[in-house]
């Protein structure tokens, strides 16, 4: 069993929980097993978990002398996220077996123009895009595909220099810097879709596919899924939608001849679905889903990697049962970690860890959420606000429901103004270099409880933007760089929990 290497930001700790339950049911099944991992924090690399464990770096060169040591029945990729994945190719031209998903089905999910294919043999929808090797094709791809665009290198970890172009000086930046760091290498560019995000993991055995649940994102489409805020079960689906995902996700599990877990990501735009990537392994998703469904995910993929069948378990095919509880997965940060880091949320995944929050109603379970996750929820004070020209046509209804609570606004110029527009009362500050009562000097004066920062995303810690996102750090601020975030914040400071009004809910005896 490979494991998913040193836990680093993009590569979560969810790996390694679906490791070390890969191995345990192997284990049950009466294999003896060995595991390959080099991390010392996690339990994948107890000396108790496997059998046998390598404490080897997961490269060809040092899986391959371990094959030849073991001589193993098979391989298990699955469950080591990316990192483990990419052996496959090696293993698959030394005529390793490998258990589950076979690896022709992996490199036609990774590869683009398989998986376009198959997508069109399938008829499924997905945003249009393109491949390109140098600045100008960037631009030109950008141009007619229409602003804004994703760009991404091919075979991405963790949304690794991934970003979100709004203009041609967008994708030249990037492309300056991805072309000197990979040359050589494609780049992906997609029409970027502002729509509803959603996720199914999904288990198949090649026959039968089992669903344990839908999630959707309260972040739209943009936002890497590991720093989205995930509700089970999905609140905003209608039945006809909901068929759609389940058609879908069945269709493809069994095209791509899964025998294992798949996970698949789309996103509704207009009323359309689109497939936006599917990923024939386990998820970050996978123990969260787990938990709160009562269906052990890994065990049961595991099984059928084995050659069990699914209608042989008793949990049935399909989707399964909703369960009466909300649980909301919250992004966890290390900001104050990491001096100089831009704190704005893309496609480039920045979270380090993860809380649930359950409850029998969604803003309840938020409310839960946010709190685990270390936000300082009070409902009055201040709030500064600024954002990019895009979000403008967005923020007055969310400032709205600020000023609705009692919060006085802030904002600088340019929201100021739209702001005033609509008939609010707000405090104009200051840009950095304009003032010695700017943006710094208002956040250093404690009159603000929150932050609404969407303005220019910064690879340079000299703008403005980004320094007022770092000072929030150095000062406990809660900084809300996305507004579907900020909607959400509203809404459950004007329902008003506290920790002493919120239901306990015992995970243990939940199912």
């Amino acid at each position: 069993v490979f494991g998913s290497g040193p836990i680093r930001i993009g590569q979560g700790i969810e790996f390694d929980y679906a490791s070390v339950h890969c191995v345990w049911a192997l284990k049950d099944a009466g294999y003896e097993v060995v595991i390959v991992n080099n991390n010392p924090e996690t339990v994948s690399t107890d000396f108790n978990t496997a059998d046998r464990l390598y404490f080897e770096p997961l490269t060809p060169e040092d899986v391959g002398d371990i094959i030849r040591v073991e001589n193993p029945v098979g391989a298990v990729v699955a469950f080591g996220g990316q990192t483990a994945i990419r052996l496959t190719k090696w293993l698959s031209e030394n005529n390793v077996p490998i258990l589950g998903t076979p690896a022709d089905s992996i490199d036609a999910a990774e590869d683009r123009g398989r998986f376009e294919a198959l997508l069109k043999q399938l008829h499924i929808k997905q945003p249009v895009g393109d491949t390109v090797h140098t600045a100008e094709e960037a631009i030109e791809t950008a141009n007619r595909l229409g602003y804004p665009v994703l760009l991404r290198p091919s075979y991405v970890l963790g949304g690794q220099n991934m970003i979100i172009a709004f203009s041609d000086a967008d994708v030249k930046e990037y492309m300056d810097i991805i072309l000197s760091h990979m040359e050589g290498n494609l780049v992906l560019i997609d029409k970027y879709m502002m729509g509803t995000e959603l996720e199914v993991d999904a288990i198949c055995d090649g026959e039968d596919v089992l669903l344990p649940g839908i999630m959707e994102h309260i972040d739209r489409a943009g936002i890497h899924s590991g720093d989205s805020i995930a509700v089970y079960p999905a609140w905003n689906l209608s039945p006809a939608k909901t068929a759609k995902l389940v058609d879908y996700s069945t269709r493809l599990a069994l095209a791509l001849n899964t025998k294992g877990l798949i996970n698949i990501q789309y996103v509704i735009c207009q009323d359309q679905v689109y497939v936006i990537e599917v990923n024939p392994r386990s998820s970050r998703t996978v123990p969260y889903l787990s938990k709160v469904t009562g269906i052990p995910m890994v065990d049961i993929a595991t099984r059928v990697m084995l050659g069990e069948k699914l209608k042989d378990m008793p949990y049935g095919t399909g989707l399964a049962p909703v369960s009466s509880y909300t649980a909301i997965k919250v992004p966890v940060f290390s900001f104050e970690k990491l001096s100089g880091l831009d704190t704005q949320l893309g496609p480039e995944m920045k979270s380090t860890g993860e809380v649930l929050g359950i409850a029998p109603t969604m803003r309840e379970a938020l409310y839960k959420g946010l709190v685990g996750a270390g936000y300082q929820l009070t409902d009055k004070g201040g709030i500064f606000i600024t954002v990019r020209d895009t979000d403008k046509d967005e923020i007055p209804d969310i400032a709205q429901r600020f000023a609705d609570l009692g919060f006085h606004l802030y904002a600088t110029a340019g929201t100021a103004a739209v702001l005033r527009d609509h008939g609010m009362s707000v405090t104009l500050v200051h840009k950095i270099s304009e003032s010695e009562h700017n943006t710094i000097a208002l956040l250093e004066s404690g009159k603000v409880n929150y932050i609404i920062s969407t303005s220019k995303k910064g690879r340079t810690p000299a703008r403005d933007s980004v320094k007022v996102r770092r000072k929030s750090v150095e000062l406990g601020i809660p900084c809300l760089t996305s507004l579907d975030t900020a909607v959400a914040l509203a809404d459950i400071l004007k329902s008003g929990f506290t920790p002493d009004t919120a239901e306990l809910v015992d995970i243990c005896t939940l199912q």
